[in-house]
């Protein structure tokens, strides 16, 4: 079975309805691509929370060293790792029943992908939340 993302109706649906995004691999340095993805979603609103091991915060926000550390409500996880890094992150996801993974651009791994989805969850890959919420919802 091949990976297909969902239709742009869905993946709009998902970014008007979720607020809490769990950012997996979020930078502290403002240029790199994660923290600018990052930054402009939390000022559309949505709440950022940073994991990230050895930081203290990001954005302002409390940074969690481990996904699974994470204790607030999580409607959607934002992936910027590499896609031999996802099988842990997926493993938390099914866990806590979060219901979106997000694997931002050129994070692509179809096996972890297909089995995130095999356990219910809706998985978005190889997309940018940026772009897509400036594209769906911004236009």
């Amino acid at each position: 079975m091949d990976f297909t993302n969902p239709p742009l109706v869905d993946i709009k649906t998902i970014l008007q309805n979720c607020k809490h995004i769990a950012v997996v691999g979020l930078s502290p340095k403002p240029k790199r691509p994660s923290h600018r993805v990052a930054s402009a979603l939390q000022s559309y609103g949505y709440h950022i929370i940073p994991v990230r091991p050895a930081v203290d915060e990001v954005l302002g926000e409390k940074t969690y060293a481990d996904l699974s550390e994470v204790p607030a409500p999580i409607d959607m996880v934002d992936v910027f790792r590499a896609p031999d890094k996802i099988a842990p992150i997926v493993d938390v996801c099914i866990e806590r029943n979060i219901p979106v993974l997000w694997l931002q651009d050129g994070v692509v791994n179809e096996a972890e992908a297909l089995r995130a989805q095999a356990a219910g969850i809706t998985v978005i890959m190889n997309r940018c939340t940026y772009r897509d919420y400036n594209q769906l919802i911004n236009n």
